[in-house]
């Protein structure tokens, strides 16, 4: 059975010019071993072949769709991110052909392109934590649709955040191909004023992250059974993105690097948005009591913070080959995250002037040279930052498990949740996040520690700081001690920090 993470169909760059030739979408136009009408086996074009209708998108035209069955959930339980792909091929199909209605070049710009985008790529994390929250919950085939709706959503939301995200910072790569705003710049270089082009491009990109968020909304909107409270988790999740979105904005501009401020806008801009939000929504249409649902969003807000800081740490020390994008993005962009800021503040606390002077001379440096890049990893190893944020993601994960643990759900969805949420932290579960296939539908998210090799030779942080907890240096002049404690209150995680 397929999985929707077996290969990256990225989209590729388009021919240059104002009316190209598309590469056409993955339609039943395209299907079949020996190639459509208009197209080739393997997706490609023609030539001279004319340009399809959006057809059925698929995420492989050689592979036949994914049997929905409602009545049947084992056959959805073994393949999760196939059956959100499913709903996901027949919604966007359906608004690529009235944005092509609207206008071509529209159409063939900006829709496609957001559709490919959310087809080609991505773990699905987000609607599989629906999906098994729902589950755990109680959930059966009532509910199913409206889940794996919601999950597709989902979906459309992150391709829209991405996208935007790029923009912003100037992205070059994006699951390793040209992002959404360069592609277009790329397209139309040949017919467009060149000091005009990467304008252009961000602008286009903009419209598109527009276009993908408002799919998201009608996607949810469609969900018609859905209950009061998933609309208002739906709600509340899109300010908590863009307020998060603006938080790091925020701190690149004024170079704020608190502790505090940082883990805010991590859990605003990633944890909420990708783990503690699918979870409470999967767990609303299951009609969870809120013991079940306190829970579920306790493990998902501290496993979602603890994502975001295997994150930066992967774009410091991870390897491009398996991030997509070039190492030290966040470094260059002088982006505040938890690392630096915990690099920063035990510098500080210890008198570190040469590692103050690296981090002064080196973030928010678009020009920063590898060799730059260098000093300021080993400033991160040396000052024990490094070896304190893999520290507090295997803090964050083990209180997560306990959360989950500390409520009834579904002995097989809690065993799903615990590897996928495992999975999404890159901290060891013993198991993969499905039954019997790879992840729940898809492969695992890959667990960080494999492209974000360990700092087991960092010096200890009680040896860069004699008398202090281990771990812990307070930031001078701050009332946030550092402490896993004040973390999760920064983030405004809610109950007693066991």
């Amino acid at each position: 059975m397929r999985s929707s993470q077996a290969k990256d169909h990225s989209v590729a760059g388009a021919a240059p010019g104002p009316h190209p030739e598309p590469r056409p979408l993955r339609s039943e136009h395209t299907r079949g071993s020996a190639g459509g009408a208009h197209g080739a086996a393997d997706g490609t074009a023609r030539p001279g072949g004319g340009r399809p209708g959006p057809g059925r998108l698929t995420e492989d035209p050689r592979l036949p769709r994914f049997p929905l069955d409602m009545d049947d959930l084992h056959v959805i339980d073994t393949e999760v991110s196939a059956a959100v792909g499913r709903v996901l091929e027949d919604h966007l199909a359906e608004r690529v052909e009235r944005a092509a209605a609207l206008d071509p070049v529209f159409g063939h710009d900006l829709a496609e392109r957001v559709a490919r985008f959310t087809l080609d790529g991505g773990k699905r994390i987000r609607s599989r934590f629906v999906w098994w929250a729902l589950r755990a919950c109680g959930g059966g085939p009532r509910e199913a649709e409206a889940a794996l709706r919601v999950g597709a959503a989902l979906e459309l939301i992150q391709t829209g955040a991405l996208v935007h995200d790029d923009v912003m910072d100037d992205a070059r790569l994006r699951r390793g191909r040209p992002a959404l705003h360069v592609d277009v710049a790329a397209q139309y270089a040949d017919s467009v004023p060149r000091e005009l082009g990467p304008r252009f491009g961000e602008a286009a990109a903009i419209l598109a992250g527009d276009l993908s968020l408002a799919w998201a909304d009608d996607l949810l909107a469609s969900v018609g059974t859905a209950p009061v409270a998933v609309r208002d988790l739906w709600s509340a999740m899109r300010t908590e993105m863009v307020a998060g979105q603006y938080l790091d904005l925020h701190g690149q501009a004024t170079s704020s690097r608190s502790l505090a401020r940082a883990i805010r806008a991590a859990c605003l801009k990633s944890a909420l948005y990708s783990v503690e939000r699918p979870l409470a929504l999967g767990a609303a249409l299951a009609g969870a009591d809120a013991a079940r649902s306190e829970a579920l969003c306790a493990a998902g807000r501290r496993v979602g913070i603890a994502f975001q800081l295997r994150d930066d740490l992967a774009d410091v020390f991870g390897d491009p080959r398996r991030t997509g994008k070039p190492v030290g993005g966040d470094i260059r962009a002088g982006k505040p995250t938890y690392l630096v800021a915990l690099a920063q503040a035990r510098a500080e606390a210890t008198g570190d002037r040469h590692g103050l002077a690296v981090l002064r001379r080196s973030l928010g440096r678009a020009d920063l040279s590898d060799n730059r890049l260098e000093e300021v990893r080993d400033v991160l190893v040396t000052t024990g930052a490094r070896t304190i944020v893999e520290a507090r993601i295997e803090r964050l994960v083990a209180q997560g498990m306990r959360h989950l643990d500390s409520v009834p759900l579904e002995p097989d969805a809690r065993r799903r949740l615990r590897e996928l949420l495992h999975a999404t932290a890159g901290t060891a579960s013993g198991g993969t996040a499905s039954g019997g296939t790879a992840s729940g539908g898809g492969t695992a998210p890959t667990a960080a520690p494999s492209s974000v090799p360990s700092a087991s030779s960092a010096p200890s942080a009680s040896a860069v700081s004699p008398g202090a907890p281990p771990g812990e240096v307070p930031p001078p002049g701050t009332q946030d001690d550092g402490t896993h404690a004040s973390l999760l209150l920064a983030a405004g995680a809610e109950g007693a920090v066991r």
